[in-house]
């Protein structure tokens, strides 16, 4: 019942059952099977079968926090028996910029300090980070804050908030961001990503359509493909951020300029004691250390 339970929640985040099967590693007709003997075991059916997207009924939506309850303590299993001691794992999902510069630090510190624990981390785009938080399949992620409110029984935590600049090739004239955008090829951080959204708002606001050569979501590759002169990029520069590459050229939006907030999401149970409340802490610390070094440098 619990694989079932957990197939549940994915479908229900996920919004289709094909979805659901391309996350968990199922095929359509697996997730639909299992949907089907948890809704005769419970003797109900949870979603509305009149569209082709998997939309829960008030039922679904009531059995759906149900759900997410019993796996968390089906997870939480003997971690509170007498001498069952802290857990023995904790599972932190990360956005890639992240993993390259403070997370390593902050990580190597954890375990100096908790030596017996092991770690898993999960990369991640923050959309899908942030629903692995809320099901409590990891302890805590570390990624962008969404545009959306989250929910109340998670906390946030703020690390950074970094500012976009529009980046381009060393031999590009001019510092105009918007005569640039207008006329250079665009390579467009991925809209599916809450970054890539935030440029996405502001490329309309500012009514600007750049002329797009390619879409991706890794901010290395974006800086390489800008060096490289494919075109020019609007991403953040990130808190490990001390210089960019010899071939390319920064250029600062000025008044226009906009910010991703970055930071650390957990759940509110979390910090009664969790060994992952300390990763945090140390975590926080390390990024408030990156952001002083930065002020001093500039």
């Amino acid at each position: 019942m619990i694989k079932e339970l957990k197939t549940f929640i994915a479908v229900a985040r996920e919004g289709t059952f094909t979805a659901a099967g391309d996350r968990i590693g199922l095929t359509q007709a697996a997730v639909s099977a299992q949907i089907h003997r948890l809704e005769i075991e419970l003797g109900v059916e949870l979603f509305d079968r009149s569209g082709r997207s998997a939309q829960l009924n008030a039922i679904g939506l009531q059995a759906l926090q149900q759900a997410k309850d019993l796996i968390r303590m089906y997870e939480g299993l003997g971690a509170s028996l007498p001498g069952a001691g802290a857990p023995s794992l904790v599972a932190i999902g990360a956005i890639a910029s992240l993993q390259r510069n403070v997370f390593p630090l902050a990580l190597a510190r954890f375990h100096k300090l908790h030596k017996t624990l092991r770690s898993r981390v999960l990369p991640g785009l923050s959309i899908h980070l942030l629903d692995l938080v809320d099901s409590g399949e990891i302890d805590m992620a570390v990624m962008i804050r969404p545009a959306f409110s989250i929910q109340a029984d998670l906390r946030w935590r703020t690390l950074a908030c970094e500012p976009y600049r529009l980046i381009v090739p060393k031999s590009t004239q001019g510092d105009d961001w918007r005569e640039i955008l207008s006329n250079e090829p665009f390579i467009r951080y991925d809209r599916a990503s809450f970054g890539g959204r935030q440029v996405d708002r502001f490329l309309q606001r500012k009514d600007v359509s750049p002329r797009e050569t390619c879409e991706l979501d890794e901010l290395d590759a974006i800086v390489q493909l800008v060096e490289n002169a494919v075109g020019v990029a609007l991403i953040p520069e990130t808190l490990g951020t001390r210089c960019w590459p010899a071939g390319i050229r920064s250029i600062d939006l000025g008044v226009d300029t906009f910010h991703r907030e970055v930071g650390t999401v957990y759940r509110a149970e979390k910090e009664a004691g969790h060994p992952i409340m300390d990763f945090v802490e140390i975590l926080h610390a390390v990024a408030d250390r990156t952001c002083s070094r930065r002020q001093i440098d500039r």
